[in-house]
């Protein structure tokens, strides 16, 4: 692997005697260099998976099955299993394997429930979603402020590396002011070393989702929601260069245009500026009395969040 890395193509030297010279196999560079065939059908199959899971995330692969097979697609649940791993996506139901956590990487207890968010910098959290183009996938991960619902950061990749999770970190701490805790859930991205090591620098307590707690991190969720339905199932971008112009237009309407109801149909920048008509609580709903997640603002007012889940047996 580290010869195949000393072979420039546009050198003056050919890349026969280049390959003469470091003893690298003329087909083992070539067919590096080959892309890798895409499957007309999975890529279909991907889509259909996405625009189904946005609208019920707690579907997991034996329910994905049956979708697909009301579609006209009989496929098994292995193939299922590998299309959703490969996005990313799992059931949020309780369940088990719902999160996967390096075994070695420390998980921190959920420290929101209950906790009325009142001012911006209070609290904020992040998530990974699948953004499906027209040949292939991407990532997109995003950094949110619970009390006002605004996009601090965003970043893309076409991997699930926690690099780009931890670059995401990284810019919002460099334009705003550090928050109290910070929220995640419990995928290896926001467990892993260099990830925690940054909270942990800037002395931010750390919290996370419990395993099959939807509700947990719903304000992320609820972003994701807005985000596919609003700007990239309607564009259907083609590619990544494409993908990263249209969510910055897309960011940049979601934070200082776009009306939020929860929010008395203020901005989300506004009300971070203005530290006015935002706050959020995350209600315990599985504890002994049965309770809804509520929206809980300056003003006294209590609203229901639209993200209850549908019990399934």
């Amino acid at each position: 692997m580290k010869r195949r890395s000393w072979i420039e193509r546009e050198d003056e030297i050919p890349v026969v005697r280049q390959c003469e010279l470091t003893e690298v196999v003329r087909s083992t560079l070539y067919a590096q260099s080959q892309p890798d065939a895409v499957d007309e059908t999975d890529i279909l199959l991907c889509r259909l998976v996405d625009e189904e899971y946005t609208r019920h995330p707690f579907y997991g692969s034996r329910r994905m099955v049956v979708f697909l097979k009301s579609k006209g697609h009989e496929v098994n649940r292995k193939r299922v299993q590998r299309l959703m791993r490969g996005m990313g996506l799992a059931g949020m139901a309780p369940g088990p394997n719902t999160s996967r956590p390096h075994p070695q990487n420390k998980i921190y207890p959920y420290l929101l429930r209950g906790v009325a968010v009142t001012r911006p910098n209070q609290v904020w959290s992040t998530d990974i979603t699948y953004v499906r183009l027209e040949r292939g996938f991407a990532y997109l991960v995003a950094i949110i402020d619970w009390y006002s619902r605004k996009v601090l950061s965003w970043r893309l990749s076409n991997s699930l590396d926690a690099s780009f999770c931890v670059d995401c970190l990284e810019e919002a701490l460099l334009h705003y002011e550090r928050p109290e805790i910070f929220n995640t859930d419990q995928g290896v991205q926001f467990t892993s070393t260099v990830f925690i090591d940054v909270l942990k620098r800037e002395e931010i307590k750390i919290s996370m989702d419990g395993r099959g707690r939807a509700l947990d991190n719903i304000f992320v969720e609820r972003l994701w929601r807005s985000v596919k339905y609003e700007d990239i199932y309607l564009k259907g971008y083609a590619n990544m260069g494409e993908l990263l112009i249209g969510l910055s237009e897309y960011f940049t309407f979601y934070n200082g245009e776009r009306p939020h109801q929860s929010l008395s149909n203020q901005t989300p920048s506004r009300v971070y500026e203005s530290a006015q008509g935002g706050g959020a609580m995350i209600v315990d709903r599985f504890g002994k009395k049965e309770t809804k997640p509520e929206v809980i603002t300056e003003s006294g007012q209590r609203r229901a969040a639209v993200c209850e889940m549908e019990s399934t047996t």
